[in-house]
């Protein structure tokens, strides 16, 4: 089959590799009809995380049709339709009981190295490195699905896959983020990054009641998207210091929720800790640039809340600890627990409260994966958001 794999910083190659089989009891076989490259793939891509190996297959939103399921599968069919969750989950540890997917203590297999890197296992995630369980992704024609009873979901209408792909991560991601701000009737948002999952972290935000939104870009086409399709007014950090025009817009007190939908590669223009985290990141003695959760941090209300669903991949300097804590912020952080979130996300896409395709900017044959990565990267093109088709 074909898939896109990992050969070092920057080297994507869409190759042919052996097709999946069926492993374990649990497993189903998919034939992938739609896959997209996600902002996380690209800490991958620039090789932020240590934990690759060279033919490692990419990609955590994938959909398509059952081909084939194992012997202890009850719920899905050959036939079946089915967006598949980034996470893999067991659906029966501690963690998985309390619909806490992304914490699952079963899934990872190389859950000895994450203790001694995270102090804990986390879930097996698809395509994304060895310290999550080294799973193949679904950058590819065919994926095996572990636990194919826990975590796909079934889609019996007929809404295309662009409407309906991103329920595999990046629309729950921007739900569980605007849910764990603990937004209030009326409350002002600031969300930091206009990329794909910063806008359903803006349009999460309204559904839940915000009085305002207020996004934070420098990309003119993703403050563009923000302005249009989210309705939120927007901030450019090119061009103003954030702090000031946030005081400036509400009055002196701040967002009362802040979310970080940037991660570990956040800009500036120009700060000091910007520069700080590039030099220290060079020589290897930072691994991730935190410039984006200090900048909350400082920015947020007293009493508010900071909600963090951008991917942070080791250890920061320089976090403002006296400001947090002197100001009584709450920080709530997590990989997505993507199932816990389905059936209503799901709901609101069939009952048109919400088209999920908006986001997508690029269609493309997989074979032109290679080259949309860079183009994603760079944000070359206008592009926002890919969809790849594995069979084009």
């Amino acid at each position: 089959m074909k898939a896109l794999s990992w050969h070092g910083r920057a080297d994507m190659r869409c190759e042919q590799v052996p097709d999946p089989i069926l492993v374990d009891p649990t497993d189903a076989i998919v034939r992938i009809t739609s896959t997209a490259i996600c902002g996380s793939d690209l800490h991958l891509y620039d090789g932020f995380n240590p934990f690759m190996e060279p033919g490692d297959i990419l990609g955590h939103e994938p959909m398509g049709i059952v081909e084939e399921v194992g012997s202890e599968v009850r719920r899905l069919r050959k036939g079946d339709r089915v967006v598949i969750p980034f996470t893999i989950s067991c659906g029966a540890c501690f963690f998985c009981q309390k619909t806490l997917y992304s914490l699952c203590e079963t899934t990872n297999r190389n859950a000895d190295l994450a203790r001694k890197v995270m102090g804990h296992t986390t879930a097996g995630l698809f395509g994304y490195s060895h310290l999550t369980g080294g799973y193949a992704g679904g950058q590819a024609q065919y994926l095996r699905v572990p636990y194919a009873d826990v975590g796909p979901l079934r889609i019996d209408s007929d809404l295309p896959d662009e409407q309906v792909l991103f329920l595999s991560d990046i629309f729950p991601t921007g739900w569980m983020a605007a849910v764990n701000a603990e937004i209030e009737p009326g409350d002002t948002v600031a969300v930091w990054g206009c990329g794909p999952v910063a806008q359903f972290c803006i349009q999460s935000a309204w559904m839940l009641g915000a009085g305002r939104v207020i996004a934070i870009d420098r990309v003119p086409e993703r403050l563009e998207m923000a302005r249009t399709h989210g309705r939120a007014e927007t901030i450019d950090f090119m061009k103003v210091g954030v702090y000031d025009q946030l005081m400036e817009m509400t009055s002196g007190r701040g967002p009362d929720r802040c979310i970080d939908a940037v991660g570990a590669e956040a800009h500036s223009a120009g700060s000091i800790d910007s520069l700080y985290d590039k030099a220290k990141t060079m020589l290897m003695q930072e691994t991730d640039r935190p410039h984006v959760i200090r900048e909350a941090i400082m920015c947020c209300r007293p009493g508010g809340t900071i909600s963090v669903p951008g991917v942070y991949l080791g250890f920061v300097d320089k976090i403002p600890m006296g400001s947090y804590m002197n100001k009584a912020l709450t920080m709530k952080t997590g990989q997505t627990h993507v199932p816990r979130f389905h059936d209503e996300l799901l709901r609101r896409v069939e009952s048109g409260e919400i088209d999920p395709s908006f986001v997508i900017t690029h269609t493309v044959p997989i074979d032109k994966g290679p080259e949309m990565y860079k183009t994603f990267r760079d944000k070359e093109d206008g592009c926002i958001k890919v969809v790849l088709k594995p069979w084009d």
